[in-house]
């Protein structure tokens, strides 16, 4: 269990950090990028909710993160080597992680679809390696049993 909290912890830390720093970077400003998490439950709608709105993309990011860590956690039962080859299994990990949020939930939400951006394809990934997937193997190797 401890696992588990520290691994969504950092990932939820991590990613929503790095989110903010490079979406910013092209001009996003934090409270949309929230209310745009909480617009996958919410529709467009979100954006007109103000800071509710956007503690609720908060909400939603940190529920996410440790459904992620949960995930990673119960499958190192089962595959001893995602703890032994923590680093590796990690990085491909968060991989598997953003391709399962851009070609399954997201389709399946209330979010705007945008259209595809090689660029932001490959900035997406990085983040999800060094922010998810490897936050999350390594969290979980430090404190399995």
């Amino acid at each position: 269990m401890l696992a588990v909290l520290w691994a969504g912890f950092a990932c939820g830390v991590l990613d929503i950090t790095a989110a903010f720093i490079v979406y910013g970077f092209f001009g996003a400003k934090p409270v949309p990028l929230l209310q745009g998490i909480a617009s996958g439950l919410l529709g467009p709608k979100a954006f007109d909710g103000g800071l509710a709105t956007a503690l609720l993309g908060l909400l939603c990011h940190f529920v996410i993160a440790f459904g992620a860590a949960a995930v990673y956690f119960v499958a190192s039962r089962t595959f001893p080597f995602l703890i032994q080859n923590a680093a590796v299994s990690g990085a491909l990990y968060g991989v598997a992680v953003y391709f399962f949020m851009n070609r399954v939930v997201l389709p399946l939400s209330a979010a705007a679809k945008r259209p595809f951006s090689m660029r932001m394809m490959i900035i997406g990934v990085v983040i999800h390696i060094f922010c998810v997937g490897l936050p999350i193997s390594l969290n979980v190797r430090r404190f399995s049993r």
